[in-house]
């Protein structure tokens, strides 16, 4: 393994950020104004780094092989300068695309998306509260204003949402994946509607029940523990939203999805999909290795789509899309906050998942480490372009004129913006 230092000395030399590694032999190769320090504790964690893998080295300081000393700010304008390109793979031939539209049809059942989203959402309610804001709205927040908070970026973030979406005292709204209910109550107490959430998550739907009762909204606010694919179709909702979710769905039941939502929207209403999409056309994950790495430590069956293939399946299930907005800067600075609010306390994130029981006992150190690695790299890719993020507003159209509309509207939308504004 020798042969590797020469070759790992000159890439440390050309990155933006100088950095000083600790051989497993116990040399050290410094460089002048270090900021951070890889300790390896073996030499195939040193041939990842020769290799350029980033996730694979990621993997190895999660499992202990390797340690970090500094800023995870300065680690990622590292991680930048070691990858040899724009790591959003794409999709090369017929034979990929098939493999992985197999792989998407067997990762999403019932069952499945259950569980993955217990793996990620049920780490720990007070784990989480730890770098989320009050509310624990784990979404893209709105810095409508450059000095906003993580939390007032947040209540912007939900009241944009509710304008686009119009929403009036006495409408029945349907917020699919309702996470810890900040924008379900935020809807119900400052627009009036009839509110029902759904969640995979166990300890989400406990937490927002309570929420309910505390408030005294349960003649208005309701909470269930279903998937989207088990709504009743007979009652269908005045507005929709969808927030974080369809990153979990699959690229091979986004038709379904899709139809799905029509059919739950009145004719003339109005859906906003708020989510995660791909900085890349042909997609297929990101690579050296940070896609595997997301998949096996975070996000088990998440998959994401360029914004046209999601607008492609939106206009194929017979929804009209009316307005989308790229925020993709806005969740570079919410992973931020969440970084920097994880990173200032980390004794006490530590505490919380051994507290946990359970799994988090087991593994409190892996998943803090994990999820430091997580919120940075996000953070990352989303700075640099290779992950964005949209809010699509869409509507059922239903061939009618509308009072005060334009002709030809067949929806409630204005077609302006101003009354997102006003």
């Amino acid at each position: 393994m020798q042969h590797l230092i020469p070759k790992i000395e000159s890439q440390l030399a050309s990155l933006p950020v100088p950095i000083t590694l600790r051989l497993p032999d116990g040399r050290q190769v410094a460089n002048p104004g270090s900021r951070i320090t890889l300790a390896f504790k073996d030499w195939p964690s040193m041939a990842k780094l020769a290799a350029r893998q980033i996730g694979a080295l990621g993997e190895a300081y999660v499992e202990g092989r390797v340690q970090i000393e500094g800023a995870m700010r300065d680690l990622t304008d590292a991680a930048v300068g070691l990858l040899p390109g724009n790591p959003a793979e794409t999709n090369t031939g017929w034979w990929s695309r098939l493999q992985r539209r197999a792989r998407s049809r067997g990762s999403h059942s019932l069952g499945k998306d259950a569980a993955q989203i217990e793996f990620h959402y049920d780490v720990s309610d007070e784990f989480y509260a730890l770098w989320l804001d009050p509310r624990r709205v784990y979404s893209c927040g709105y810095y409508r204003q450059q000095g906003m908070t993580l939390a007032e970026a947040q209540e912007a973030k939900l009241d944009h949402i509710c304008r686009k979406l119009m929403l009036k005292p006495g409408e029945r709204f349907l917020d699919i994946g309702s996470g810890w209910g900040g924008l379900l109550l935020w809807a119900a107490e400052h627009y009036g509607v009839d509110a029902t959430g759904i969640t995979l998550s166990k300890n989400q739907h406990a937490y927002v029940q309570r929420l309910i009762e505390e408030k005294g909204l349960q003649g208005r606010v309701r909470v269930e523990l279903r998937d989207y694919r088990q709504l009743d179709l007979s009652q269908p909702f005045d507005k929709i939203s969808s927030v974080g979710m369809f990153e979990h769905v699959g690229s091979a039941n986004m038709p379904t999805y899709f139809k799905q939502i029509h059919d739950l929207l009145k004719p003339g209403g109005l859906v906003l999909n708020h989510g995660i999409t791909s900085g890349r056309v042909d997609y297929r994950q990101l690579g050296a290795g940070m896609g595997d790495f997301i998949e096996k430590y975070i996000f088990p069956g998440g998959e994401l789509l360029h914004v046209t293939h999601v607008l492609r399946e939106t206009a194929i299930a017979g929804l009209e899309m009316v307005d989308t907005e790229n925020l993709r800067p806005h969740y570079a600075k919410t992973l931020w906050a969440w970084s920097d609010g994880l990173e200032s306390q980390l004794d006490q994130a530590r505490e919380v998942l051994q507290r946990g029981g359970g799994r988090q006992a087991e593994n409190a150190e892996r998943i803090l480490r994990a999820y430091r690695l997580y919120l940075a790299g996000s953070a990352m890719s989303f700075e640099q372009g290779w992950i964005s993020l949209h809010q699509m507003l869409s509507t059922r159209p239903d061939g009618k004129v509308h009072a005060g509309a334009l002709r030809g509207s067949q929806t409630v939308y204005p077609f302006v913006r101003d009354y997102i504004y006003q």
